[in-house]
């Protein structure tokens, strides 16, 4: 017996991702069903070797469904999260509106997969900011080693972060630079991104901060632990699919490269591609498609005593969004509703 499962926001990116994932892990589906706005209502989408045709999210009953993977943004999210969970669907949301709310778990399932056993609360689940899950993966299990104290990171964040428009602007701006005439300008993002690198992402906080960096601090904290310091700097770069990450951890104890290179290798969603020679890293072009989160350039910090930099890619479609959602809502089968 498997599970009764709802993709909402089928027609976008992490939409067909999730659906993509789902038949590709074999996840135990009874029944699926691909929800989207009225305006893609009848849209084919691809299921595995199956073709799902898209329903109006409006006029659904999720009663009787079991789970639901949200990917429709946090305004449609506000109205229908808590119908599909009142109804009895466990919503897994891929938006920021829940992930703060200490009723509902914030969930990376290689972190702190425990934490899914609170999805009682609300019947709801988050997945955190694509650039906070692929961080958490790496930290956690140096963490438990050797205990942070402070990361201070630098993002290098793909326009998929910002969906289908954002692609296209790329695209079009990049052809637009050697082609006169077709000159594109900045529509999604305020300045030109082809070409360049724009440190801002998301609103500007009082503080100088954007809400892309604030977002990483209060996620850091709450999956790993609240007495981590975090400071971010959050930068779009033009790249299609793919983020970035360069990290540095000062930790309570010291750690030794070589034995976190060796931490790094066994945890669980981590792949350490780390030789000192040209090419021996891993770049975003080279992610796109993977589930695992990707280590390189380890070494040792010597400007202070316990500290470390490493270079942490992956793919954000994938683990920064709909694999993390998918893997949420195996572990939510095998520890809590145990139909699969």
């Amino acid at each position: 017996m498997g599970y009764k499962v709802v993709v909402a926001g089928a027609t976008g990116n992490v939409g067909r991702e999730m659906l993509n994932i789902l038949a590709e892990r074999e996840f135990p589906v009874d029944e699926i069903v691909a929800l989207a706005s009225r305006r893609s209502q009848g849209t084919e989408i691809s299921f595995g070797d199956r073709t799902l045709k898209c329903q109006d999210i409006e006029q659904f009953d999720f009663t009787g469904w079991d789970m639901a993977l949200f990917a429709i943004g946090s305004d449609a999210t506000k109205k229908y999260a808590p119908i599909a969970a009142k109804a009895g669907c466990v919503v897994i949301d891929n938006s920021s509106l829940y992930r703060y709310d200490p009723d509902v778990p914030l969930v990376v399932p290689e972190v702190n997969a425990e934490a899914v056993d609170g999805y009682t609360r609300k019947n709801i689940i988050a997945n955190p900011n694509c650039s906070t899950a692929q961080m958490v993966v790496a930290l956690k299990p140096l963490h438990d080693r050797a205990r942070i104290k402070r990361v201070v990171v630098s993002t290098y964040q793909s326009v998929s972060g910002s969906g289908k428009d954002a692609i296209d602007e790329l695209w079009n701006q990049t052809k637009g630079v050697y082609v006169p005439g077709q000159e594109v300008a900045p529509s999604v993002y305020p300045k030109q991104i082809a070409f360049n690198v724009i440190p801002h992402i998301d609103v500007f906080m009082e503080d100088g901060s954007t809400k892309e960096e604030w977002k990483m601090v209060v996620e850091t904290k709450k999956i790993i632990d609240p007495k981590i310091k975090v400071t971010a700097t959050c930068v779009r770069v033009p790249v299609f699919v793919g983020h970035s990450e360069s990290i540095n951890i000062e930790f309570e104890d010291f750690l030794d490269e070589e034995e976190a290179r060796d931490i790094l290798r066994e945890a669980p969603g981590v792949m350490v591609i780390d030789k000192r020679e040209a090419g021996g890293y891993m770049t975003p072009v080279e992610c796109v498609g993977d589930y695992a989160t990707y280590i390189s350039r380890i070494r040792q910090d010597s400007t202070i005593d316990n500290g470390l930099n490493l270079w942490c890619v992956s793919d954000n479609l994938r683990k920064g969004a709909a694999l993390n959602a998918v893997q949420i809502a195996e572990v939510l089968g095998n520890r809590c509703l145990k139909k699969g």
